[in-house]
C-alpha cells in the first residue's frame, strides 16, 4: 500500500510509503493539482487540473505509476474546472465545477460517455456507491448536498429505461468536504465558513444533526476504515477527530 500525495506549489505527485513515509517517486501532476485517485489495480493516477479560482483547466493529467511517468491528459474541452474524483465501476467519476456537473470518463475508450447537470454552484467533491447506484457530491457555493440516486422508469410510449433522481440537502456554509459511512447510512459533512459539521441520514436525505465542531476552513472529511472516526483536515489549524457513534467532537 502507498500513498498518493499532490504538491500544488510543486506541481508534483508523490508516492510515499505510509509506514516509513519515504518518498518512492514523484512524478509531474500538471497545472493546479487539486485531486488524485488511482484506478481499480492501482496502475493508473488521476489528477484534477483545476485553473485557480474560477476553475478555467479543462484537463485532467494520468500518471502510470508503474512506469513513473506521465501520461497523455484528458480532454474535457468544453468541461471546465475538474475537481472531485472517485473511481467506480470500471470508470473515473468527476465534478466539473464551472458547468455545474458531474461526469464519467471510460479508460477502455478514452471519451468522456455521461455528464448529469446538478443545478448546484461549484459541485466539488464527489461519492460513488460500488454498486454504483447513489452518486453525492458537495456544492460549496450553493451550501448543499446532493444526493443522486438511479432509478428504473417505466416508459410511457416505449420500454422501461434507467435515470436519475437528485434531492437537494440544505447544509452549512462552505460545505466542501464530506464522506459517507462505511455501513451507508449516515453522510458526514464539514461547512468550512460555518466551522460545523453536518449529519445526514442517508435514507431519510435530511440533516439529523449539526455539530458545533468548530471547524473553519475544513476542506476534507474522511471515514476511518472501521466508521469509528470521522477526521476532519482544516487549512488553518489541527486536525480533529470526530467520534460516531455517538454524536461527539474530541
Amino acid at each position: 500500500m502507498t500513498l498518493l500525495v499532490l504538491s500544488k506549489g510543486d506541481h508534483t505527485l508523490s508516492v510515499v510509503d505510509p509506514t516509513t513515509l519515504k518518498v518512492l517517486g514523484r512524478m509531474p501532476s500538471g497545472p493546479d493539482p487539486h485531486e488524485v485517485i488511482a484506478d481499480a489495480d492501482g496502475r493508473l493516477a488521476y489528477i484534477s487540473n483545476y485553473g485557480g479560482p474560477a476553475g478555467s483547466y479543462h484537463a485532467i493529467s494520468v500518471i502510470d505509476l508503474r512506469e513513473g511517468k506521465a501520461l497523455d491528459a484528458i480532454d474535457l474541452t468544453p468541461l471546465r474546472g475538474a475537481h472531485g474524483l472517485a473511481f467506480a465501476g470500471g470508470k473515473l467519476w468527476f465534478t466539473a465545477e464551472t458547468n455545474k456537473v458531474i461526469g464519467t470518463y471510460d479508460p477502455a475508450i478514452r471519451h468522456v460517455d455521461w455528464v448529469l447537470g446538478t443545478g448546484q454552484n461549484r459541485t466539488h467533491m464527489i461519492f460513488v456507491s460500488p454498486d454504483l447506484k447513489r452518486i453525492v457530491t458537495s456544492n460549496v457555493n450553493s451550501a448543499t448536498m446532493s444526493i443522486i440516486d438511479a432509478v428504473h422508469r417505466e416508459g410511457p410510449m416505449g420500454p422501461p429505461y434507467e435515470d436519475w433522481d437528485e434531492t437537494i440537502v440544505p447544509v452549512g456554509r462552505g460545505d466542501e468536504g464530506f464522506d459517507v459511512s462505511p455501513d451507508g447510512k449516515q453522510i458526514w459533512v464539514a461547512n468550512a465558513q460555518d466551522g460545523t459539521v453536518c449529519v445526514i441520514d442517508a435514507s431519510e436525505k435530511k440533516v439529523i444533526e449539526t455539530l458545533n465542531a468548530d471547524v473553519r476552513s475544513a476542506n476534507r472529511l474522511t471515514f476511518t476504515p472501521d466508521g469509528s472516526r470521522v477526521l476532519v483536515s482544516m487549512l488553518g489549524g489541527p486536525i480533529w477527530l470526530c467520534w460516531t457513534p455517538p454524536l461527539a467532537v474530541w
